[in-house]
């Protein structure tokens, strides 16, 4: 392959930095798996390491935290919301606080408080 890195597409190829960059920022990162040759490379993380240019790694980086941060609340938002309807008392299978806990492999007082925050976004998107 001439000129590039190979296993870039033939356009990015020939791209500036600045359009490789803003190509590179509209794209969102892929955060529910890596190809499965990846797994067996501890080293491999989402094609970071073979990044040459520590500003384009910073930028890929960054994006990933950024993604990965919004994943972590959204899947909090939702494991608060199932623990409330675990915990319903109008439920007749319901569960404790302890037995949430345990599921969640989670502390009774975070549980508590999970429960808690979960009724609270459920009766905020029943309104």
């Amino acid at each position: 392959m001439e000129g590039g890195r190979p296993g870039r597409p033939r356009e990015e190829q020939h791209m500036t930095q600045s359009e490789r960059n803003e190509r590179q920022r509209l794209r969102p990162a892929p955060l529910l798996f890596e190809p499965s040759e990846a797994g067996a490379d501890p080293e491999h993380f989402f094609d970071l390491e073979s990044m040459d240019d520590p500003r384009e790694l910073l930028a890929r980086a960054t994006e990933l935290t950024q993604a990965f941060r919004a994943a972590t609340d959204r899947s909090v938002e939702f494991q608060a919301m199932a623990a409330a309807q675990l915990a319903d008392p109008r439920r007749f299978d319901r569960l404790t606080a302890a037995d949430v806990a345990e599921r969640a492999e989670w502390t009774e007082d975070y549980a508590k408080k999970m429960i808690e925050f979960g009724r609270s976004l459920l009766d905020a998107s029943s309104t």
